[in-house]
C-alpha cells in the first residue's frame, strides 16, 4: 500500500534549518565573545607589562640621571682641583723669580740711572726710570742682555723731561725675565764709569 505524507515536510525541514541557523548563530557569538574576551586579556595584560618596563626604565633613567649628576660634580671637583695645582705648581716655579729679577736689577742698574717704576706680568716687565744720558739707557741694556736671568730688552719710549730742576731722560723699557735658571750663576760687575 502506498503510503503520502500528508504533514507540511517543507516547513518543518525550513522549521529545523531555522532552528539550526539560530544554534549556530549563537554558537558563533558565543566563540567570538570569547575570542574577543580572550584577546582583550592577552592585549591588557601585554599592555600592563609594557607599562611596567616603562616604569622600571623610568626609574632607572632616574637612578643613572641622579648618577650622571654626581659624575658632574665630580669632575667639576677633580677640574677645580686640578686648576688649584696647577697655580700652587707655577707659584712654586716661578717664587724664586722675584728675588732674582730684584736681584739683577741692583747688580745690573748703572749709576746715573733711576727707576720710577717696576712692573711684572708673567715673565714680561716693565721698567720706567730717569737717566742722566742715552748712554746710561744703552749701558743698562747690553747689562740686561749679558745677565743669566733677563733677556730681550726693549726701548719703548724716551724722552727729555727737567726734574728737580736737573735735565734728566725718561725712558720706558720692556724686557722679559729667563724661565730655566742658569747652570752656572755668574755676578756681573756694576756697570757704569763714564759719564755720558
Amino acid at each position: 500500500m502506498i503510503r503520502i505524507n500528508l504533514l507540511p515536510h517543507r516547513a518543518e525541514k525550513r522549521k529545523a534549518r531555522q532552528i539550526q541557523f539560530i544554534a549556530f548563530g549563537v554558537i558563533s557569538l558565543v566563540l567570538g565573545a570569547l575570542v574577543v574576551g580572550f584577546v582583550h586579556t592577552y592585549i591588557n595584560s601585554q599592555i600592563s607589562y609594557q607599562e611596567r618596563r616603562n616604569q622600571y626604565l623610568k626609574d632607572e633613567t632616574i637612578v643613572l640621571d641622579k648618577q650622571i649628576a654626581e659624575i658632574k660634580k665630580l669632575r667639576e671637583q677633580t677640574e677645580s682641583l686640578l686648576a688649584r695645582k696647577t697655580v700652587v705648581e707655577e707659584l712654586q716655579t716661578t717664587r724664586s723669580d722675584v728675588v732674582h729679577l730684584m736681584d739683577q736689577m741692583l747688580r745690573i742698574l748703572p749709576d746715573g740711572v733711576y727707576l720710577k717704576s717696576l712692573k711684572q706680568t708673567g715673565s714680561k716687565i716693565n721698567i720706567a726710570g730717569y737717566a742722566q744720558s742715552n748712554a746710561r739707557i744703552s749701558t743698562l741694556m747690553r747689562a740686561i742682555d749679558s745677565s743669566p736671568w733677563l733677556e730681550k730688552p726693549s726701548l719703548v719710549e724716551i724722552h727729555a723731561t727737567a726734574t728737580a730742576g736737573v735735565r734728566m731722560n725718561e725712558f720706558v723699557l720692556n724686557l722679559s725675565l729667563k724661565r730655566q735658571a742658569p747652570a752656572t750663576p755668574t755676578v756681573p760687575a756694576k756697570a757704569g764709569g763714564r759719564k755720558g
